[in-house]
């Protein structure tokens, strides 16, 4: 017995040899988990799904070249209908499915909400879209990180344009009472007083998903307002400016990425044309841009939505810094998107220490003809 005990011992070790070496390389053999978190379906659907696309795009490509650290990256997509309440289960469903990194979310409150879940997890996450200042100034969420402008700077530039280029001096803010749209309407409104240049007429937030916004409507007349810049998303722009041109008002209409979109054109129709609203600068020309449309065009067989420049170069720069990195660390990576820079259909982007893109800014577009034309 003895004997045969010996003779079994390097078996013996040799299995558990084995083993350890399984479980020491099976992490480095698993896929890189990316959850896609945003509007999927609902009626901001327009603003998430581009962004997937954007994601599949660019994991696609990347998987076929053999992947990040010679790893597969695998998508996990996930809908939080642009909702708060929402968007803390999505973010924990990608936690528990063990995401290394968060392309989302798209809206600023629904982002807010499920930033904590991801800081707890170390988990970082990169915005095409939340345009909240507060994401990134209030030093809360040192994990977040947004391939856009933030609203302080939009709305500087529409309060700039309406009194600089369109010589206004009676003007209406309106908002949404979300994150998102009374954030930027709060400055719209501050930059409005602060100017001494213009007459601030009338500040008021209304009900979004409101059948009727008549009252409003009435009283943005009684007021005497020469334009309103609104805070807030498409579906309530595109109500409120049909129902000014049917009461014959002319007043002009100024918003934001949040209403540049063209299912605004689609819905308020004739009514969109001649509407302001900011939106990311104009990147057609870049290479890299005309490249990553092409193959949107190619794969879907459409033109790309909102914001689906900013996701793609927010996934570029998640899986560079992964793979400058050597590692899927919380730590490395972050310092790696700060200190990185990586060409993207934006240009060639880096993060600065709070979180915001370096060399990204928004421009104003009008609706010419059916279609959002960057004002030089």
């Amino acid at each position: 017995m003895k004997n045969i005990a010996n003779k079994s011992l390097p078996v013996f070790f040799l299995i558990i040899i084995i083993s350890l070496t399984l479980s020491c390389t099976k992490p480095e053999s698993e896929p890189l988990k990316v959850g896609v978190a945003g509007p999927h379906s609902g009626d901001l659907a327009s603003y998430g799904l581009p962004s997937v696309k954007a994601a599949e795009l660019v994991v696609n490509e990347l998987n076929a070249k053999g992947g990040i650290l010679g790893r597969n990256i695998e998508l996990l997509i996930e809908d939080d209908v642009c909702k708060p309440e929402l968007a803390t289960n999505t973010a924990t469903k990608l936690v528990s499915q063990n995401v290394h990194i968060v392309l989302g979310h798209i809206c600023s409150g629904a982002t807010k909400a499920a930033l904590g879940i991801y800081k707890e997890s170390k988990i970082i996450a990169i915005s095409p879209s939340a345009t909240n200042p507060d994401l990134t100034q209030s030093g809360d969420y040192p994990n977040f990180f947004r391939t856009i402008a933030s609203d302080d700077a939009q709305a500087k530039l529409e309060v700039d344009f309406a009194l600089d280029v369109l010589k206004l001096k009676k003007i209406a803010v309106l908002h949404d009472k979300g994150d998102y749209g009374k954030g930027l309407a709060e400055f719209a409104k501050s930059f409005v007083e602060k100017s001494g240049r213009a007459e601030l007429v009338l500040y008021e937030g209304i009900t979004p998903g409101a059948v009727d916004y008549s009252a409003v409507v009435q009283k943005i007349k009684l007021s005497g307002a020469e334009a309103v810049i609104f805070g807030g998303y498409h579906p309530e722009a595109s109500k409120i400016v049909m129902l000014m041109r049917k009461k014959k008002m002319d007043t002009i209409f100024i918003s934001d990425d949040g209403v540049k979109d063209i299912t605004f054109i689609k819905v308020a129709g004739e009514y969109a044309e001649g509407v302001f609203a900011t939106g990311p600068q104009d990147v057609s020309r870049n290479p890299l841009a005309i490249k990553a449309n092409e193959a949107h065009k190619m794969t879907y067989g459409s033109d790309p939505g909102a914001f689906f420049l900013n996701a793609y170069a927010a996934v570029q720069a998640l899986l560079n810094a992964i793979e400058k990195a050597g590692s899927t660390d919380y730590d490395e990576i972050s310092s790696a998107l700060r200190t990185e820079y990586i060409d993207t259909p934006l240009g060639n982007i880096s993060f600065n220490d709070k979180g915001d893109a370096i060399g990204v800014g928004f421009s104003m577009f009008q609706v010419k003809d059916g279609k959002y034309i960057e004002i030089k």
